[in-house]
């Protein structure tokens, strides 16, 4: 599973696409069938430069807070384009980039919802303790998509219906499956996770 990519992004609500246009692979988003605000995350890239993951955001931006009364109202949804690829060597030849599967979306997708989660009854001092230790169980969780804390569900990407790996936890939804070229994970948080689709991102400028 690729762990070693590094984040890239601009300390703004608002994201560059500079990042999103290197990608020599498609992204994904929310289909048409939503309609509410679109905004870019950050791109993942790994020693190299090269761009190996990204995500888009759907609703209302999560922020990180402690007051549970509060967070409960958010309604998001991020999905997580990752570039399905083999183990294969960096391309400045220093080191090897492990293969991409759907446990790396996975992966991608329950930690990221981690970073938007702070429990009430934990204070600034434990929570990356405590963050530390959540990302370590998304991990093993990420690794074993056939085990009893997962479910399945079909769910629509570019019109064609697709299996999902699915698990829900007080925090809020992952799911994660693949499409064309691409791996995609999903997190979300207040938006049923059943009722959404997938489509390829024809204009970045609809997130900008």
């Amino acid at each position: 599973m690729e762990t070693t990519s590094r984040v890239e992004g601009v300390p703004t609500a608002r994201r560059t696409a500079e990042g999103y246009l290197r990608a020599p692979f498609a992204w994904y988003g929310l289909d048409e069938a939503f309609t509410g605000p679109r905004w870019l995350m950050q791109v993942g890239t790994a020693a190299d430069g090269s761009v190996q993951h990204g995500s888009t955001g759907h609703g209302e931006a999560p922020s990180i807070k402690s007051d549970v009364s509060t967070t409960e109202k958010e309604r998001f949804a991020v999905v997580v384009t990752v570039a399905a690829s083999p183990v294969r060597r960096t391309g400045d030849g220093t080191g090897v980039l492990d293969a991409t599967t759907v446990s790396s979306a996975a992966w991608l997708a329950g930690s990221g919802l981690l970073v938007h989660t702070w429990p009430a009854s934990l204070d600034h001092a434990m929570r990356d303790n405590w963050l530390d230790q959540q990302t370590e169980t998304a991990f093993e969780l990420a690794d074993d998509l056939g085990g009893p804390e997962w479910s399945t569900l079909s769910l629509p990407v570019d019109g064609v219906p697709m299996p999902f790996h699915y698990r829900e936890s007080e925090f809020g939804w992952v799911l994660a499956g693949s499409a064309a070229g691409v791996h995609l994970g999903a997190y979300g948080r207040g938006m049923s996770a059943y009722g959404l689709g997938f489509s390829q991102i024809k204009d970045l400028d609809a997130y900008a």
